[in-house]
């Protein structure tokens, strides 16, 4: 009886840390920022060939499919980034006015590989997405039977 009430008040501050978490965006960017953190720690322990922040996406999404946090959790703080992205490219863009070289043979050679791997990030993820929806939709067909 004693170790009920413990969890029953362990429930409820959870519960508050979720209200808390779902609708303050400053406590979702920092939980974005923690993530990517963490992922940067794994990758320079292990020595790992890919970014940080790439692991710590993974973290995210391996945490997403397994239910212990809920789109909801991340998508304030994940609107706030989007609606940000201009600040993160404007060092890009001032690079670019600094060399004038870009806008010549070199720039469009860079511009077209840009554009070739932008195309085909885009019809990958396309692809892995009607994939994995197609295979949602089997498994729910499948579940009604």
């Amino acid at each position: 009886m004693f170790g009920t009430k413990n969890h029953l008040t362990s429930r409820r501050r959870m519960a508050v840390w979720k209200r808390r978490l779902r609708s303050n965006c400053l406590l979702q960017i920092l939980l974005i920022l923690g993530f990517w953190q963490i992922g940067e720690a794994i990758a320079r322990v292990f020595g790992l060939p890919i970014p940080g922040a790439i692991v710590g996406l993974f973290l995210v999404l391996a945490l997403l499919a397994n239910n212990l946090f809920s789109p909801h959790t991340f998508r304030r703080g994940a609107n706030w980034f989007l609606a940000q992205l201009l600040l993160f490219l404007l060092p890009t863009v001032l690079c670019l006015l600094d060399h004038p070289e870009f806008f010549g043979m070199v720039g469009l050679k860079i511009f077209a590989a840009i554009l070739l791997g932008t195309l085909m990030v885009m019809v990958v993820t396309a692809l892995v997405v009607d994939l994995c929806y197609r295979r949602l939709i089997a498994r729910n067909s499948y579940a009604k039977i």
